[in-house]
């Protein structure tokens, strides 16, 4: 037996034997899938394995995430670190080694994947920003920026809505440097594909402008290995090889179903071995394996060291150049506090228009920044005037057009953010985040900084009616951990909710709207704190009125209601929930006494977040329906979002706190 069937059988059987004690997996990808891991990482991913973070390494996405184990003992053979006990460890508490691949926990790891499809549009975005970074930073004889994406996905992926739109875009951009290994085994949970999946994936491919390249045996590595070379040949288009395997391969349950979400069970896993002719102990790697995989990884190493040496010759070449590369690895944190003060607004405007003001003098500060949209950028605001759009023919463009894509913009926006050197933001109507609610989860679960600009926050979008009227996705982005909402009242919230999440590790939503919006003279930069007293009285209030974006009109306005009748109120603008809670509780005590109980909170948008403020003696003014189509000013009437409704329960929430006492 060759040793580099043997490194493929080594794949299969660790993989067979961390499900198995794990009592928990998919074995099934792993024993059909080892081959093609094998030929990426052996024959063409340059990596380094003492510095996984190297600038110019290829990158390598297992799109197939519940595969995880085929990329673990990959990564266990070629020096990553993935010890003997990780695999052994598979899917216990605090491994190194989780049910799916997961970002920042393992060294090697590009991206967290699981949900299918996802990863395929992570790799199309590691591939835009390889282009993009390529046409900022390259120079004849110089290629500072030039690496391959790879990504493997199987049917499941391919079935996902969102790989087509991730794919369409791909071959739209013609991103030459993407290669997709399909794993075509032909079954998932639920069996045979012929039962749901029959389509030519590959007139779909050349439909879309892929190159098609098959392999009709994936355990063929001479044949993979021409492929893969075939497909690095052609850098006019990506390419999409679709191999043949069988799941399950080499074990009992060889082509079925069966083998591919549990484990093979003992008495199949030793017919596994006693198939490949296995004769180690389990968890061991034989000799031979390891010295071959070492040897390859050590001569990987020869890539690093002549990137490095072609850095530093560009360096005195292009000394500017060079900075400016750097810069964009390492990020540019300017003096915002200085920025702030560029901004002014004295006229009512849409907060959606001062976003697009503030962001075009961001850009100047912060040079990395791509923005891209769902084919909605005029509405947005969120086009980088001046800057050029990505394409084939301007790789340094610096806005995407997404097309009619929010499925795959979010996960396209992740791949980006995550290949390093840039920063990104995606926009599009607040009503379609939905779409793009799997993205925005694994931006959070990542905890990558991708900015989120969603406009047409409310019923205040008018007479498009309920269907692009925003009313529960407030509350739905609320309830997903890690991510940021902003929803400013006027341009200088808007400017510190840029300022928040160009300065924290975390992705932001901001929420903007379509209507012009009053600018107040107390707000700014307080609003980082995302809760903050916009208006006061003398002494402590008998009430406290507090909303968000366009409602803060309302709450000021029942304030002035409320003096007129000798009641004290306070206006506290809540601008992100989010950033509020994670002030000291000395702060949330000064801003939100816990002895004033007569309280409003005042949303266009679900309920359901703001009881926690309103407490038990007090109103909450928001939707509990969804919209209908009617001008902006009409609906706000209609649903109750009036100063006097404010002010009314206002004066009702006095009378609830009188009657609890």
């Amino acid at each position: 037996m060759s040793v580099r069937k043997k490194c493929v059988d080594t794949i299969r059987v660790l993989s067979a034997e961390a499900i198995q004690r794990a009592n928990s997996g998919h074995p099934g990808i792993c024993l059909g899938a080892a081959p093609i891991g094998f030929e990426v990482y052996a024959d063409f991913l340059n990596f380094s394995y003492k510095n996984p973070h190297w600038d110019n390494r290829d990158r390598f996405v297992l799109s197939a995430g519940h595969g995880s184990m085929l990329l673990y003992s990959l990564l266990h053979m070629f020096g990553f670190g993935l010890t003997k006990e990780d695999l052994m460890n598979f899917r216990q508490l605090g491994s190194m080694t989780p049910g799916h691949p997961e970002y920042g926990k393992t060294a090697g790891i590009e991206t967290s994947t699981g949900p299918l499809g996802q990863g395929i549009a992570n790799a199309v975005g590691l591939a835009v920003a390889e282009e993009h970074l390529a046409a900022l930073f390259n120079k004849p004889g110089y290629p500072v920026v030039d690496h391959f994406t790879y990504v493997m996905c199987g049917d499941g992926c391919l079935e996902e809505g969102m790989s087509y739109e991730a794919c369409s875009f791909a071959g739209t951009q013609k991103l030459g440097k993407l290669i997709l290994l399909y794993d075509k085994n032909n079954i998932t949970i639920e069996g045979d594909t012929d039962t749901n999946f029959t389509e030519s994936v590959a007139t779909r491919f050349a439909g879309m402008g892929w190159q098609v390249i098959r392999v009709p045996d994936a355990n063929d590595l001479v044949i993979l290995k021409l492929a893969i070379e075939r497909a690095k040949s052609d850098l006019t288009r990506p390419s999409v090889i679709i191999c043949q395997s069988k799941i399950g391969f080499g074990s009992p349950l060889e082509n079925s179903a069966d083998s591919h979400g549990a484990p093979l069970g003992e008495e199949n896993v030793n017919k596994l071995k006693e198939n490949l002719g296995w004769k180690e102990e389990p968890f061991e790697v034989p000799a031979n394996v390891k010295e071959y995989c070492a040897k390859l990884a050590e001569q990987k190493l020869e890539a690093e060291n002549a990137w490095n040496e072609l850095f530093a010759s560009y360096e005195r070449a292009f000394p500017e150049l060079a900075e400016k590369y750097k810069n964009f690895m390492q990020g540019y944190s300017p003096d915002y506090s200085e920025i702030f003060d560029l901004f002014g607004f004295d006229k009512p405007e849409a907060t959606r228009a001062s976003g697009g003001k503030i962001l075009n003098e961001l850009v100047k500060y912060i040079p990395n920044l791509m923005s891209g949209s769902a084919d909605l950028a005029p509405s947005t605001k969120t086009e980088l005037k001046g800057k050029g759009f990505f394409s084939p023919e301007n790789r340094a463009g610096a806005n995407i057009r997404f097309g009619v894509r929010e499925h795959a913009m979010a996960a396209i926006c992740n791949g980006i953010q995550l290949h390093g050197g840039l920063r990104i933001l995606c926009s599009t109507f607040f009503s379609f985040s939905d779409y793009m609610k799997g993205g925005l989860r694994m931006s959070a679960l990542m905890n990558i900084p991708v900015m989120y600009v969603f406009t047409h926050d409310s019923i205040g979008v008018g007479e498009d009616g309920p269907t692009h009227q925003p009313m529960e996705h407030l509350i739905s982005l609320r309830a997903i951990p890690g991510i940021k909402v902003f929803r400013p009242c006027d341009g200088k919230e808007t400017v510190a909710a840029y300022i928040s999440a160009l300065t924290q590790d975390s992705p932001t939503a901001l929420i903007l709207s379509r209507q012009n919006l009053t600018q107040y003279r107390n707000s700014g930069i307080k609003a980082i704190a995302g809760g903050y007293i916009l208006e006061d009285c003398d002494g402590t209030p008998d009430v406290i009125l507090i909303g968000s974006g366009s409602e803060m009109e309302l709450c000021v306005g029942a304030k002035e209601i409320l003096s007129a009748e000798g009641i004290k109120a306070r206006v506290v603008s809540m601008a992100s929930m989010e950033e509020f809670e994670k002030q000291t509780p000395e702060y949330k005590e000064f801003v939100l006494p816990k002895s004033v109980k007569a309280r409003v909170c005042v949303e266009a948008a679900s309920h359901f977040a703001w009881y926690k403020y309103s407490g038990d003696c007090g109103e909450v003014i928001a939707m509990q329906s969804f919209g209908t189509s009617a001008p902006a000013k009409v609906l706000f009437e209609h649903f109750g979002f009036t100063k006097e409704n404010v002010a009314e329960k206002a004066k009702l929430s006095i009378n609830n706190v009188k009657k609890a006492n």
